[in-house]
């Protein structure tokens, strides 16, 4: 394909788990990416390299996307090395801690708001700027990853993330209205359990195989079979699906 015709897309959170099988399956498939990190730049330089090596065009991107600074700088290095941005994946998330809500503390309730809601909004706050056809923009496409918890409500597990989650789902959808007349799609996929970091970070490495047992397709899920959702909400025979919430969940 044409370079200047490709999607340049970026993934916030991508130098793991679904980030990172997201950016290698639209690179196989296409796409330009933009792979942003909060810290671990050798992960994410990684995923650049097999992006590249599938035929794409990639950098690597540190910025904390918790900031409306970082995420202008952000979206303005996209534009200086690749071109405008065209599709964005907001993924970037964390539970940070597993446990009842009343034993949870209070400065890591705020930043898995901060991590998993805030940095949704700012991120497309900004790609609503640049890619609005009202506002001089070539329009595009947003997809959020929420979770299944956002509807389960997770329970003596992360209350505060399933709490922010739902928020960005309830973002979807009324971004999707408020942008439908510029150009741009907004969806959301809602991954159930999945074979990523996530759960080590939060203390509980062997989550995903000790949630089997209650999963009805009786396995946690493949990042690689987030990543293919994703990049359907992005394409074009996705082109009349916006305020959409997939649900990727294995039954859950």
């Amino acid at each position: 394909m044409d370079e200047s015709r490709r999607p340049i897309t970026l993934i916030t959170g991508a130098g793991r788990g679904i980030g990172a099988a997201t950016a290698l399956h639209l690179a196989q498939t296409e796409h330009d990416v933009v792979v942003n990190y909060l810290q671990d730049r050798v992960a994410a330089e990684r995923v650049v390299d097999m992006a590249r090596a599938a035929g794409a065009r990639a950098i690597a991107v540190q910025a904390d996307v918790t900031l409306e600074d970082d995420v202008t700088r952000l979206f303005a290095t996209a534009y200086d090395e690749l071109g405008p941005v065209t599709c964005l994946v907001n993924n970037a998330g964390a539970t940070l801690h597993i446990g009842d809500l009343a034993d949870t503390p209070v400065a890591t309730i705020r930043s898995v708001i901060d991590v998993n809601l805030v940095s949704a909004i700012l991120c497309a706050r900004r790609a609503a700027q640049l890619m609005s056809t009202r506002r001089g923009g070539s329009g595009g496409a947003i997809v959020n990853v929420s979770s299944a918890a956002a509807t389960l409500g997770s329970a003596h597990e992360y209350v505060h993330y399933a709490a922010a989650k739902a928020a960005v789902d309830a973002l979807t959808m009324g971004l999707a209205k408020e942008l439908a007349g510029d150009g741009i799609r907004v969806n959301c996929v809602a991954p159930g359990v999945a074979r990523t970091d996530i759960h080590k970070a939060a203390g509980a490495p062997d989550r995903a195989d000790q949630s089997a047992a209650r999963i009805p397709l009786g396995r946690a899920a493949d990042p690689r079979e987030i990543a293919v959702a994703i990049a359907w909400l992005l394409g074009p025979e996705a082109a009349y699906v916006s305020g959409a919430i997939l649900r990727v969940a294995g039954g859950m």
